[in-house]
């Protein structure tokens, strides 16, 4: 009896946490609104004023990106590729998790700042991770830590093609930037009403 109850026991922990990582990793339900996410998910904003201290990044500026990057899905990936429309051929990229952190970047990451265990579906490490990141922006491109769109534009062309201004064709991306910047002052304002 006894051992039936323990297996029984060790069963629901286990699905209840499948159950809780799966709501972990979903998108908050007020993303259109900095005070109401922030008090929904108070570790994002949390893991984001840890970054602000530590980097410099505004959290106004990283909530816009980790926004048009995820959604502030943990455990977020790009589509698939198809060939013929039917064949699968793997994803897009290898980006993943909140910041959407491609692989390579990721490895240089945790050997540049010695965390060696971070994950990217960690918003304490993805922050960190965006922290980093736009440092490195800041140094090698001279892109201000308050300008979220020209932060963004070398976050997803990376510092090489931000240099060569690889950015410049791609019309698309530059609307995607401005909605950044754009999204980035409504955070900021949202933020200083509900921090007063």
């Amino acid at each position: 009896m006894e051992r039936r109850v323990f297996i029984t026991g060790g069963l629901t922990l286990l699905v209840a946490g499948c159950g809780s990582s799966g709501a972990r990793h979903s998108a908050p339900r007020n993303l259109d609104d900095a005070c109401r996410l922030s008090s929904e998910r108070p570790q994002y904003l949390r893991a984001m004023q840890r970054t602000e201290r530590r980097w410099g990044v505004p959290v106004h500026v990283q909530m816009a990106t980790f926004h048009q990057e995820s959604r502030f899905v943990g455990n977020a990936r790009p589509p698939h590729r198809y060939a013929l429309g039917i064949i699968p051929m793997g994803r897009v990229s290898s980006a993943y998790g909140y910041s959407q952190a491609l692989d390579g970047t990721w490895d240089d990451y945790r050997r540049a700042t010695g965390r060696r265990f971070a994950r990217r579906t960690d918003i304490d490490d993805a922050a960190d991770f965006m922290g980093w990141y736009m440092n490195r922006t800041r140094d090698r491109n001279g892109v201000p830590l308050t300008d979220a769109r020209n932060q963004y534009l070398a976050y997803h062309e990376g510092h090489t093609g931000f240099a060569r201004g690889s950015h410049n064709s791609k019309r698309w991306l530059l609307t995607v930037a401005d909605r950044v910047a754009d999204r980035a002052e409504m955070y900021r304002t949202q933020l200083a009403s509900c921090r007063a």
